[in-house]
C-alpha cells in the first residue's frame, strides 16, 4: 500500500518470527503501522526494519509477554510512539514436544504463561486502553488443536483450548456492555514456522507440524482479512475444519485415529536433528524469519481461505469448508 495514509496502529505480539513475522507484514502490506513485540532484540529489530522499508512507520519492544506489567508498559510505549491502539494480535506462543508425564512441571508451567497467559495479559492491556474509547480490536491466534487435543502437545493444547474459554468469557462481558470493541479468534492449522526449529524435545528427530503443513503466509492473510472484516470465529485451511467437525461428528473415532497417527506425523526423520537450541526460556539470537523447515511440502494456499478472503459469501466459504472436511473424513475412514 503506497499511500502515505495510515489503516491505524496495529501491535502484534510475538511479531519477531513465524506466523507473527508473517502477520507483521501483511498488515503493513495493508497500510497499518505496526509495533512489533517479542524478547528476541535481533528479530524485533529485523521485523520493525521490514515494516519500515514498506513505508509504514513502526516501533518495536523487546518483552517478555508472560509479565503482565512488562505487557502494559510496552502497550504504553507504543501509544507514546506510535499512538492509540486500533488492532491488537496476541500470536506469541510456547510449548514442548513430549509426553505428558516426561514434561517436567516447569516447562509445563512456562508454556501455560507464554501461550495462554501472554494472551491474557495482552488482551489486558489492549481492552484498558481500548474499552474507555469505545473502539478497537483485539485478535486471539487460536489453533485447530483449541478443539481437539494431540499426543505429545498437552501444555500447548490445554492453553489453546483455555484461550477460547476466556475470549467468549470477555466477549460476553463486552456484549453485557454494549461496547463496540471486537474480539476474534483466528484457528490456525498447522503451518511452517520456525516453532519446530527451536520447540524443546527430548526427541533426536526433528519436530515438525502435523500434515498437512501451510506456508504461515496463509494465515496471516486470514489475519489480514479479518482485521480488515471483523468476525468472531475463522477457521483456517481444509485440516482445521476437518478437524473441528470430525471430533464434533466421530469424537471416539479421533481418539483413535490421533493416538494411532499423530504421535509419528510429528517427526521429520528427512531433516535429521534440530541444531537450535530450545527458546522456551531465552529468546534465540539472531533473525529467524517467518518460515521454517519445510518449504520442500508446505502448501502456499488453502481453498477455503481463499474464498474467505475473495468474499464469496459465507454460504459459498461455509460450503467449500464442508465437502473439503467431509473429503477428510472420508479418507481417514479409508485409513
Amino acid at each position: 500500500m503506497s499511500s502515505t495514509t495510515s489503516r491505524g496502529v496495529a501491535v502484534v505480539t510475538g511479531g519477531s518470527a513465524g506466523l507473527g513475522r508473517a502477520i507483521v507484514r501483511e498488515l503493513a502490506d495493508r497500510g497499518w503501522d505496526v509495533a512489533v513485540l517479542a524478547r528476541g532484540r535481533d528479530g524485533v529489530d529485523a521485523a520493525t526494519a521490514e515494516v519500515r522499508a514498506k513505508g509504514r512507520r513502526s516501533h518495536g519492544v523487546s518483552v517478555d509477554v508472560a509479565d503482565h506489567a512488562a505487557v502494559d508498559a510496552a502497550a504504553a510505549e507504543v501509544e507514546t510512539e506510535l499512538g492509540e491502539i486500533d488492532l491488537w494480535v496476541n500470536n506469541v506462543m510456547s510449548g514442548a514436544i513430549a509426553p505428558f508425564l516426561d514434561t517436567t512441571p516447569e516447562d509445563y508451567e512456562r508454556a501455560t504463561q507464554v501461550t495462554y497467559l501472554g494472551t491474557v495479559n495482552g488482551t489486558r492491556a489492549a481492552l484498558t486502553r481500548m474499552r474507555h474509547r469505545d473502539r478497537g480490536h483485539i485478535i486471539q491466534i487460536g489453533s485447530a488443536l483449541a478443539h481437539r487435543g494431540i499426543p505429545l502437545q498437552a501444555a500447548y493444547c490445554g492453553s489453546k483450548h483455555a484461550v477460547h474459554g476466556f475470549t467468549d468469557s470477555v466477549v460476553s462481558e463486552l456484549t453485557h456492555e454494549g461496547s463496540a470493541v471486537a474480539v476474534s479468534i483466528v484457528d490456525m492449522p498447522a503451518l511452517n514456522t520456525t516453532q519446530f526449529g527451536w520447540v524443546k524435545s527430548p526427541f533426536p528427530t526433528h519436530p515438525q507440524p502435523v500434515p498437512p503443513i501451510y506456508q504461515p503466509e496463509v494465515g496471516a492473510r486470514a489475519v489480514g482479512d479479518v482485521a480488515d472484516k471483523p468476525r468472531r470465529r475463522t477457521w483456517v485451511g481444509e485440516s482445521t475444519v476437518g478437524l473441528v467437525l470430525g471430533t464434533r461428528v466421530a469424537g471416539r473415532f479421533m481418539d483413535w485415529y490421533l493416538a494411532k497417527n499423530a504421535w509419528e506425523g510429528q517427526f521429520a526423520p528427512d531433516k535429521g536433528s534440530s541444531t537450535t537450541p530450545p527458546n522456551l526460556y531465552e529468546p534465540v539470537p539472531g533473525d529467524h524469519g517467518a518460515h521454517g523447515a519445510f518449504d520442500d511440502r508446505a502448501r502456499g494456499e488453502s481453498i477455503q481461505t481463499r474464498a474467505l478472503r475473495h468474499r464469496l459469501g459465507l454460504y459459498s466459504a461455509a460450503s467449500v469448508a464442508g465437502v473439503a472436511a467431509l473429503a477428510g473424513v472420508v479418507k481417514l475412514l479409508r485409513r
